[in-house]
């Protein structure tokens, strides 16, 4: 499903016209971007925590020159299910 998609959607369920769904839905995208940027999380009860981890330091190897590099720490965002919305999934 695209955001194309998902703004039809909410747009056919509530009657709300697709300009202003499409504004909604990137405006909640730029706070969430926004939040996870200031290593502020984002909780959704009932959906699931958007959340920044920290990946360790670690060594890695490039094959086709046979080195190694170092990889150095850094933060990723990650997606965590709430418990209901991963008992709805697997049903």
């Amino acid at each position: 499903m695209t955001k194309a998609d998902i703004v039809n959607e909410i747009s056919k369920n509530t009657g709300i016209d697709k300009t202003t769904v499409l504004t909604t839905v990137e405006s909640f995208m730029n706070i969430v971007k926004a939040s996870l940027a200031k290593d502020e999380d984002v909780y959704l009860r009932g959906f699931g925590s958007f959340v920044v981890k920290k990946r360790a330091q670690k060594t890695a190897r490039n094959i086709s020159k046979n080195t190694t590099i170092i990889i150095p720490e850094h933060k990723i965002p990650v997606f965590k299910p709430a418990k209901t919305f991963t008992i709805s999934v697997k049903k």
